[in-house]
């Protein structure tokens, strides 16, 4: 009887306790990361009566924790990929949607601008037009302004993102790091601290990529997609920003440790993290450089031609645009006193990357600012001699020290500082600064076209009279004779033109200086093929070619990082569904599972009803 009352007990115990880890199954069917449990039944000790053994009920051997290690594994890689590409999904679509809608693009306020000096090109002593040329100047240098400043905002958001991101990271690498230390010292880990961990593992990764590795004695290290060591054992590592040497108002992220503050590579991290660090070194810096090379090449290129024309008061044209210098700064640990001023040597050659610019045993030397690839360098620095690099001019002040850097930035701030020069309408260089003229007992059927001044800075509206000999030669101011061949430029003292026509032997034509209030429009006509002009990338691109290169170039970078994304969405989904059919709760298995021990409970308690009965029964028999 007793052996009946202890197999009953046990079951009832054992169903109670089945029971409970049922109804914990259910209630966490919503906890993230939560692997539900299952319960091993096993045999009680059977004892020998003699004839055999008989039973003694059943107690629970485990609770176990149903969980896939490789499904997990691959769960916390598949989410860490997936964070990183859709954090530079969402960035770069922001970029994107910035250089490719028409309110905030700069492709718009181009056409208006060039639209308003061809119009200018038809009527250069209008004011109406000169009004409406500095109208869209300054619309087009407040887009290029208003582009370069969400830039900026963009990169703020990107260094915020760095500094909370790092502070999350610390939280979870400590709290991995606790519960390493409490699974370690623990006989039996409880799944549930198990699952606790690998939630928090799931949601490091998240931030920063990489691995989780197993180690002995139950612990779980941590690594970063670079190797970091982020969580080893119960140690926790401690992430954080410092601000960029070169520029201080850029964070970076760094590991601290053992007294010591060491930067990590960009390029060596993943999730969040990672994809934050890669928009902005892929993305965000060279489509501000890009933007940068455009408005330079259009202020440098616009101010040549402008200088080449003379304004209503028949004044030379100033600059038109004021263009900043390309930025050059020194590292914070430099300790010579060297400084170093940029300006462009040529501009075909500048293509807007960064440079690291490198003082090492007695010479200069450049690299690549993210790559490190080296780049030529010629000159010694002197303002006769600068160094030039890249298309960039450098004159150095003071002595450099050894290993002393400089962070050139060739084109990156230049759509935020460029601006309209000019004020007044009439300051608008529209005529060419010479004109010519053909004198009219002419008896040939030349006539002059295509006047073009190829040097402003010669003596351009120095007088000058071109006779010819016959139609094969000519004077100039008396010198010469110099061939002539039909439909090649004449020129001299910076000017040149073209006959249309042929010119008979004494025919003569004169050039001289446009005076005030002229009408002509030859330098509004050259200004405005300028966006058609090849000046860019050693002469093969324009600056139209340009703009829709960039504007197509992040459009295609955003359709990429977002196709990568779905991609990296299906996967993720496709590890969480096998992980979930290993771990998951499922529902109606557990309501089976709980009717079924709901029932047998019952059964036990009947058990235990009966040996009462039958104990009942023996002392009413004893008590007779």
């Amino acid at each position: 009887m007793a052996n009946v009352l202890t197999t009953g007990t046990s079951a009832l115990i054992a169903f109670q306790r089945a029971l409970s880890t049922v109804g914990h199954n259910v209630a966490n069917i919503k906890t993230p990361g939560y692997s539900r449990q299952q319960v091993e039944f096993t045999t009680g000790t059977p004892q020998d009566v003699g004839v055999g053994y008989i039973g003694s009920g059943t107690r629970i051997s485990d609770i176990r924790r149903v969980a896939d290690d490789l499904a997990n594994a691959r769960l916390i890689d598949s989410g860490g990929e997936l964070a990183r590409l859709q954090q530079l999904s969402t960035l770069t679509g922001r970029v994107d949607s910035l250089m490719s809608e028409s309110a905030t693009g700069i492709a718009g306020q181009w056409s208006n601008f060039f639209d308003a000096v061809s119009a200018l090109s038809s009527k250069a002593s209008a004011s109406a037009e000169r009004q409406s040329l500095l109208g869209d100047a300054k619309a087009l240098t407040s887009r290029f302004q208003q582009l370069h400043g969400e830039f900026g905002r963009l990169a703020t958001e990107v260094d915020n993102g760095l500094v909370a991101g790092a502070a999350e990271v610390n939280r979870l690498a400590g709290q991995i790091a606790q519960l390493n230390a409490r699974i370690s010292s623990a006989t039996t880990a409880a799944p549930d601290l198990l699952d606790q961990r690998d939630q928090l593992i799931t949601e490091l990764v998240g931030w920063t990529g990489g691995t989780a590795v197993p180690q002995d004695g139950g612990a779980i290290n941590v690594f970063s997609s670079g190797g970091q060591a982020l969580v080893v054992g119960a140690q926790a590592s401690r992430l954080t920003t410092v601000s960029d040497p070169y520029r201080p108002e850029r964070q970076q992220l760094a590991l601290q440790g053992a007294g010591q503050t060491v930067r990590i590579d960009e390029r060596a991290m993943g999730g969040r993290l990672g994809g934050l660090l890669e928009f902005r070194s892929q993305v965000l810096d060279p489509t501000q450089a890009e933007l940068g090379r455009i408005a330079l090449g259009l202020g440098m290129r616009f101010n040549a031609g402008h200088a080449a024309g003379v304004d209503q008061t028949g004044a030379p044209g100033g600059d038109f645009f004021s263009v900043p210098a390309p930025v050059v700064s020194g590292h914070t640990a430099n300790t010579g006193s060297a400084r170093l001023s940029a300006s462009v040597a040529d501009l075909a050659a500048v293509d807007g990357r960064n440079l690291v610019v490198q003082w090492r045993d007695g010479a200069w030397s450049a690299s690549d600012a993210v790559t490190g690839a080296a780049v030529p360098v010629t000159g010694t620095g002197t303002a006769d001699d600068p160094l030039r690099v890249g298309g960039i001019a450098l004159v150095v002040d003071g002595a450099p020290a050894q290993q002393d850097r400089f962070l050139l930035q060739p084109t990156a701030q230049v759509a935020g500082g460029l601006a309209v020069a000019i004020t007044d309408p009439g300051r608008i260089a529209a005529a060419s600064a010479v004109r010519v003229d053909a004198a009219l007992d002419n008896q040939g059927t030349a006539k002059p076209s295509g006047l073009r001044v190829d040097d402003a800075q010669a003596a351009l509206t120095g007088p000058a009279n071109i006779e010819f000999l016959d139609g094969d030669q000519y004077m100039i101011d008396g010198e010469g004779p110099f061939p002539y061949t039909p439909g090649a430029r004449i020129e001299a003292n910076g000017w040149s033109f073209v006959l249309d026509g042929v010119p008979a032997a004494g025919d003569t034509f004169t050039v001289g200086p446009t005076g005030a209030g002229s009408s002509d429009n030859g330098n509004a006509a050259l200004l405005a093929g300028l966006d058609d002009l090849r000046l860019l990338d050693g002469g093969n691109v324009s600056l139209n070619g340009a703009i829709s290169g960039l504007t197509s170039a992040v459009g295609s970078t955003a359709r990429h990082a977002a196709y990568a994304a779905e991609a990296q969405a299906v996967v993720h989904t496709q590890a969480q569904s096998a992980r979930d059919s290993v771990s998951g709760v499922n529902l109606d298995e557990e309501a089976a599972n709980m009717l079924q021990l709901q029932q047998a409970y019952q059964a036990a308690a009947h058990i235990v009803s009966t040996a009462d009965t039958l104990f009942q029964s023996i002392l009413g028999a004893v008590r007779r």
